[in-house]
């Protein structure tokens, strides 16, 4: 079979549909948005950093108008979402329970060799939760036997409870403080839920068909990605199956040599309009966790920088891609002072384009949106790289806090 031809442009609709970011509120507004957003994407990345509002949250935001929080927390305790560590910890569909079973399968069978010391502690745990219920690290005593001695340095009942959770022995919710509680599936899974193992080639199979679902055009190694903890996996090798099936489609972008990219091809008919609205996104997103796919699609070389030095950071600890229509225009980094409810803009930094002034006004209602749903009143940007944006930016901005 032919591979599709595309042009970057047609690429980036593509991908920015099946991100859910061809406009705002795309699966629709309210709680079953978020579930339909979820279902969709297959997998929302959580983090703890809560430099502004946490990733989770923050993705879902800015593809749900008027998020609640709580939506989250309700869609969970319905059983309809539940979390999970594939590569990162993050929600998916409940109906997709069955394909997390390989992965702790693998962080079981990968785990060398425990002491029984270790082993009794895991089965105490499991014993307290089963005849006391869903419970928290600090309802564990103290018994780490020496002073701690950084972020990892976890108690011994911590280590039995992740190690718990990571097999599956376990599950998770979240307080409203973001603490992690742990509960025994049965009283989380409904009963309808399908738990039995995937065969290898059922897993594969729904690995490459999700991803894609959620990526639009991707590479092998991405669609690898979330089950590079298992074991010869056979993505890749189901993955030319599918193609040689017609399920899946090989494409192939013009003025782009690259390694083969897939997709499925109900997107060789489909007609993608993009809204033109901007989008804050957290560098946890979907779009963004792959760095050479923004390089190779929308000319955008970016890496978030909590992670760099501060000696060497380029644009600030937590900046945060902005998107209008299908081009990264700026850099936005930012932090939310909840005590003052001020959004602070530390540094607004735009690409080297010319935006028109329907961009800006789409950036100027972003921010302002941005800034509402991370509980803040003011607004405040401290530098730019562009007097002439950040001028017409704050003036507007001026004008919404005055309406």
């Amino acid at each position: 079979m032919k591979p599709v031809i595309l042009t970057k442009a047609q690429a980036r609709k593509i991908i920015l549909h099946a991100a859910g970011l061809s406009q705002q509120a795309q699966f629709g507004k309210g709680r079953e948005a978020v579930y339909k957003l979820i279902d969709h994407l297959g997998f929302i990345q959580l983090d703890t950093n809560y430099t502004v509002e946490r990733a989770h949250h923050h993705s879902i935001a800015a593809r749900v108008p008027d998020y609640k929080l709580e939506w989250l927390d309700e869609l969970q305790a319905d059983g309809r979402i539940f979390e999970f560590f594939t590569s990162d910890s993050g929600y998916m569909p409940m109906h997709n329970f069955r394909y997390s079973l390989p992965v702790k399968q693998s962080f079981l069978d990968n785990r060398p060799p425990l002491p029984q010391p270790e082993i009794n502690l895991m089965n105490k745990v499991l014993d307290r939760i089963a005849r006391e219920g869903p419970l928290m690290v600090k309802d564990f005593e103290n018994d780490r036997p020496l002073p701690s001695e950084g972020w990892w340095d976890w108690r011994p009942s911590k280590v039995a409870l992740e190690r718990l959770y990571l097999d599956g022995r376990l599950m998770t919710t979240r307080t409203k403080g973001f603490q992690k509680v742990y509960d025994l599936p049965i009283n989380l899974i409904p009963d309808d839920v399908d738990t039995t193992l995937p065969t290898p080639v059922e897993f594969a199979r729904h690995v490459i068909l999700r991803d894609l679902k959620a990526l639009g055009i991707a590479y092998a190694k991405e669609l690898a990605w979330r089950a590079r903890r298992v074991k010869n996996n056979l993505v890749k090798k189901e993955l030319e199956k599918l193609v040689d099936e017609g399920a899946v489609c090989k494409v192939e972008i013009e003025g782009l040599k690259s390694a083969p990219l897939y997709m499925l091809p109900a997107y060789k008919t489909k007609k993608i309009q993009l809204s033109g609205e901007a989008f804050i996104l957290s560098p946890f997103d979907v779009l963004n966790v792959f760095r050479h796919r923004l390089r190779d699609f929308f000319d955008f070389d970016y890496q978030i920088e909590c992670f760099v030095p501060e000696a060497k950071r380029k644009y600030g600890y937590f900046s945060l891609p902005v998107l209008v229509g299908d081009t990264f225009v700026a850099r936005m980094d930012s932090k939310a002072d909840r005590k003052q409810k001020t959004l602070i803009i530390h540094n607004l930094h735009f690409e080297p384009l010319k935006l028109s002034n329907p961009m800006i006004t789409q950036i100027i209602d972003a921010i302002k949106t941005f800034a509402k749903f991370n509980q803040c009143r003011d607004i405040t940007i401290t530098k730019s790289n562009n007097k002439q944006y950040l001028k017409a930016i704050k003036d507007g901005l001026a004008k919404l806090i005055e309406r």
